[in-house]
């Protein structure tokens, strides 16, 4: 038996050189405190050893939140901190595998940027990670910018829920929320801010239209 659908609202992906001096686990703290729904825990230049490490740290901040804690593309990471769930890209382990080795009720992302993906996502699949909407610099070997008019394609056509990601903030949120993705993934919106959970309330307050844009 499955979990609950992932609450995709505000998704937050770490970086390491983002988030400092302050450290990812504080980051996250706050980052949740300000409303973040689900943490993934991304650090591409860290050895499984410090990952694993660096899990523990967030974990501990996110016990007794609610919020889930999703590792990028290390299975074995993430089976040995007993992680929610992972998120992997088209060239990572397959999802099947992956959800062979995590059982039934954790969390399986996988990333999409182009509309044809769509009939190749596998089974065991629960969501869609679509990006970069936009040009950003956290991750150098993204593919093209989709667009917004690229992100609503890929979400109508989308048989899962999508979270959009890829150079997503303050001033886009509300153009990416229309595009009808059930959340908006962000990195340096939140890990690059003096103030986590203030940049982090913003976003949600943007979201469930309090404030404009």
């Amino acid at each position: 038996m499955r979990r609950p659908p992932l609450d995709l609202s505000l998704y937050l992906v770490t970086d390491t050189r983002l988030c400092g001096d302050r450290g990812v686990a504080a980051t996250v703290a706050a980052a949740v405190k300000g409303g973040v729904s689900a943490v993934q825990l991304r650090d591409p230049d860290a050895d499984d050893r410090t990952l694993y490490a660096l899990g523990q740290t967030v974990q501990a901040e996110l016990a007794g939140t609610g919020v889930p804690l999703i590792v990028n593309n290390r299975v074995d990471v993430a089976v040995r901190l007993g992680a929610d769930g992972v998120h992997l890209g088209q060239q990572d382990l397959s999802p099947t595998i992956a959800r062979r080795r995590l059982g039934p009720r954790a969390y399986v992302g996988l990333s999409v940027s182009r509309p044809e993906q769509l009939a190749h996502v596998p089974d065991g699949v629960d969501h869609l990670g679509v990006g970069p909407v936009f040009a950003q610099s956290t991750k150098p070997d993204a593919d093209t910018p989709l667009g917004l008019d690229g992100l609503a394609r890929i979400v109508r056509a989308s048989p899962l829920p999508c979270v959009a990601i890829g150079g997503i903030g303050v001033s886009r949120a509300a153009a990416v929320q229309a595009s009808g993705a059930d959340g908006i993934a962000v990195v340096s919106a939140v890990c690059g801010q003096p103030d986590p959970e203030a940049a982090a309330r913003s976003l949600i307050r943007i979201l469930r239209q309090e404030i404009p844009a």
